[in-house]
Parts: structure tokens; C-alpha cells; sequence
């Protein structure tokens, strides 16, 4: 019985260490910096800058020298005859077949090449460069669009928690006022109308709570999944969705100046440029000659039989030094063809880059309005909730006092119920839109 008691201490306690190292929470700024270290997008992102290095290390090294080592064995199962005259004096004489050398060979050597000139190895340096420079700028845009989800993700969590907080004391006000309203009823004093209208309201609540509960658990998990957590962590949020609104209400981010040349998105376009420009430049450079530089020395050695590991052995030593020079001549159209056909690609990402920038200049002024909107909005929407929450509970007087109907009653029940939504979706239309404009502006202050 004693062991059993501490086999179950012991379940009990793992269990409860394990909950807590699956428990994490965070502040928004915290869940952001949390995603841009962990968000699954993001450390891709990070992995090809990494991989950007090393191809810029491999466009280097194919101009730096080279060492190849070679190993070559030949045995001739069957060697290879000539012919010669049995007599060299004798024009008639018969050919008799002669075999040279000996039946097995090795050969070991090591060549020292050198790239000396090749226009190509230019421009791919160049094209090194700009590529290690998209994959940065890649990188920003992914941590600027993480970022960005993760706010609306945050957001919506916060949004589905006050939706049941709401909910919930709406249902309990309704179940008090339906209590009520049962005993008046069963007293003679009220109408069956009334009642039934009431248990209408409350059960739409109801549904409406059952609903959101669902969906909270599901934003939960979007939220896990944008910061790279599994998506079954239990995750605690420390803002609140009033809190961060307030903190998002800056105006001042409409009237701020900003240069388009400073977007994650021009700049982008800007890359995509000069690489289709580097292009150009290679299919030109191909027309150029390349010049490489060689030194081989090895070592070789005969034998009819498979001795040549034997210290007696006898190994031949020999070296070659040679230039080789390659010089395009007649491609019959191929190089101009490319050429062309890089130029043709250049014009298109330079009329992108126009098009690039006129886009953002219209998504950042509709970005700017719609901030500006979400944030009269969200002022509109407190004074209604106010409004509203003012009328529901006079007429909620009036009707235990017999002076307003239960149509009256549910009508303005109804209206509150819209607005507290109305007013939630306010905030999280604050946050969000304010995230947009960030993100098109490249800032995240």
C-alpha cells in the first residue's frame, strides 16, 4: 500500500512538473520576440542567409587553385599488339605482332589548377553579393510579416477571452433576470410572453458562449503555431486587449514622413533589378575567353603482376606544367539569344520596380486611412457601448416595474450585445490595422 502511495506522489508530482514546463507566458512584445526567434517561417528565413554565405564562399573558391589528386590502375587482360616487318630490309617480308610494354600500370598524380581569367567568375562574384543581399532583406520581410501574425494572433486569443468574460456575465445577468421573472410569473404577476422572450435571449447567449469557448481553444492554437510552439501548449497571455489598444492609438505614425526607397518591399524589387542586370552581364561575359593555369606531377609504374605495393618496386617520377586558353568563336546565335533574352528580363523588373513602388504608395495611403478609421471607430464604438449598456439597464427597470414590454427589453438587450461585440472588434481593428502600416513602413516602433 506504502509503494502504491508513492508510485501515485510520484505520477502526480511529474505530472504537475510537466505542465509547468509546457506552461509559458507572455507579453505581446515577448510573444513577438519569442516568434522571431523560434517561428518555424523565420528560421528558415535565417537558414538561407546562412546558406547565401556559403554560396558566396563557393562562387570565391571556384576562382582560388585547385588541388586534384588521381589515382589510375590498368591491367590489360588482353594487351594491344603492333605490327612490324620481320625484316626491315625486306619490303616483303611478313609483319610479325609485337606486344610493347608491361601487362599492368599505375598511376598516381596531383594537378594544381588556377583560374587566371574568366569574365563569368566576375560577374558571379557580383551576383554572390546581390543574392546574400535578397536573403537579407528576405529575412527582414519574414520577421515583418511574423511579427505581424503574431499580433493579429494575439489579438484574436485576447479577443475570443473578453468575448467569454462578456458573454458569460451576460448570461448570468440573463439567468438572475430570467430567476426573477419565473417568480412573477408563477405568482400571477407577469406575462408567459415575457418569460418565453427572455429564455429566447438567453439561450442565443448561450449558443454564442458555447461557440466562442470552440473558438478560443482554436485561437490558441494559431497563436502556438505562429510563435513555433505545438500548437497544444498551454500558453498564458499577460496583456490585455483594452491595454494594448490604448497603447496603439498613435496618430502621430500617419503624419510621419517616409521614404518608399526605405521599404522591405522596394528594396526587394530594387534586388531583383540588379540581379536581372548582373544576367546581362554574364551571357555578355561569355563571349569573352577563358584562361586557365595547370601543374600536374605523378608518379608510374610497370609490371606484369600486381607487385607495385612491394618496396622494390620502381615508381617513375614526371611533370607537366600547361596553359589552357578557350576562345568562343561561332555559337551560331546561342550567346545572342541569351543576351537578348537578359535584357528582355531586365526591362520587366525595371518596369516592376515602377510598378513596385506605385503599389506601395497606394497601400500605404489606404494602410493610413484605414488606421485613421479604425481608430475613430474605436472611439465611436466606447461612446455606443456606453449608450448602450445605459439603455439596456433602464429598460431592464422599466420592465420589472411594468413599463417597458419584453419586445422592448430583448430589443435593447439585442443592441447591447452588438455593441460589446462591435466595441471588441474595435480594439482588435486598432491593433491590427496599426500592425498593417507598420509593417508596409518597415518599422516597428
Amino acid at each position: 500500500m506504502k509503494q502504491k502511495l508513492i508510485l501515485l506522489l510520484s505520477l502526480v508530482l511529474s505530472t504537475a512538473m510537466f505542465s509547468q514546463e509546457n506552461t509559458q507566458s507572455f507579453t505581446l512584445q515577448e510573444a513577438i520576440n519569442y516568434a522571431l526567434q523560434n517561428n518555424r517561417t523565420a528560421k528558415n528565413a535565417s537558414r538561407d542567409i546562412e546558406a547565401a554565405k556559403k554560396q558566396k564562399w563557393e562562387t570565391i573558391a571556384t576562382g582560388l587553385p585547385q588541388i586534384d589528386g588521381n589515382i589510375d590502375y590498368q591491367d590489360f587482360i588482353k594487351q594491344q599488339v603492333q605490327l612490324f616487318p620481320s625484316d626491315f630490309s625486306n619490303p616483303n617480308a611478313p609483319y610479325v605482332p609485337v606486344n610493347f610494354g608491361l601487362k599492368q600500370n599505375v598511376n598516381a598524380s596531383a594537378t594544381l589548377s588556377q583560374l587566371i581569367f574568366d569574365g563569368s567568375y566576375i560577374v558571379g562574384l557580383q551576383s554572390a553579393k546581390v543574392f546574400l543581399e535578397i536573403s537579407k532583406n528576405a529575412k527582414i520581410k519574414t520577421d515583418l510579416e511574423v511579427r505581424k501574425a503574431v499580433i493579429n494572433s494575439y489579438g484574436n486569443v485576447l479577443l475570443a477571452e473578453e468575448s467569454v468574460n462578456i458573454l458569460q456575465k451576460n448570461k448570468i445577468v440573463l439567468e438572475k433576470n430570467l430567476n426573477e421573472l419565473t417568480k412573477i410569473y408563477e405568482n400571477g404577476l407577469g406575462e408567459e410572453e415575457s418569460l418565453e422572450q427572455l429564455k429566447i435571449t438567453l439561450s442565443g447567449v448561450e449558443s454564442t458562449l458555447n461557440n466562442t469557448i470552440r473558438l478560443r481553444k482554436v485561437t490558441y492554437q494559431m497563436l502556438n503555431m505562429t510563435l513555433g510552439l505545438d500548437i497544444d501548449n498551454t500558453t498564458i497571455l499577460s496583456d490585455n486587449l483594452e491595454t494594448l489598444t490604448v497603447r496603439n492609438l498613435d496618430l502621430d505614425l500617419i503624419n510621419t514622413s517616409f521614404s518608399i526607397e526605405n521599404t522591405i518591399d522596394y528594396q526587394i524589387a530594387e534586388n531583383n533589378k540588379t540581379a536581372k542586370a548582373l544576367l546581362v552581364k554574364l551571357e555578355k561575359s561569355r563571349a569573352l575567353p577563358t584562361l586557365r593555369a595547370f601543374l600536374t606531377e605523378g608518379y608510374v609504374s610497370y609490371s606484369n603482376d600486381f607487385d607495385f605495393i612491394n618496396k622494390d618496386q620502381k615508381y617513375y617520377n614526371y611533370g607537366l606544367f600547361g596553359v589552357n586558353l578557350k576562345i568562343p568563336i561561332l555559337g551560331s546565335g546561342l550567346k545572342s539569344a541569351r543576351t537578348q533574352r537578359a535584357k528582355i528580363d531586365l526591362e520587366k523588373s525595371i518596369d516592376d520596380l515602377t510598378e513596385t513602388e506605385q503599389r506601395l504608395k497606394l497601400q500605404i495611403s489606404a494602410a493610413k486611412s484605414d488606421y485613421q478609421f479604425a481608430v475613430e471607430d474605436y472611439n465611436n464604438k466606447k461612446q455606443n457601448l456606453n449608450l448602450a449598456e445605459r439603455i439596456e439597464q433602464k429598460n431592464q427597470t422599466k420592465f420589472f416595474e411594468g413599463i417597458a414590454s419584453s419586445f422592448d427589453l430583448r430589443q435593447a438587450q439585442t443592441q447591447l450585445y452588438t455593441a460589446q461585440q462591435e466595441f471588441l472588434q474595435a480594439m482588435l481593428d486598432v491593433i491590427n490595422k496599426k500592425a498593417e502600416l507598420e509593417t508596409l513602413l518597415n518599422t516597428t516602433n
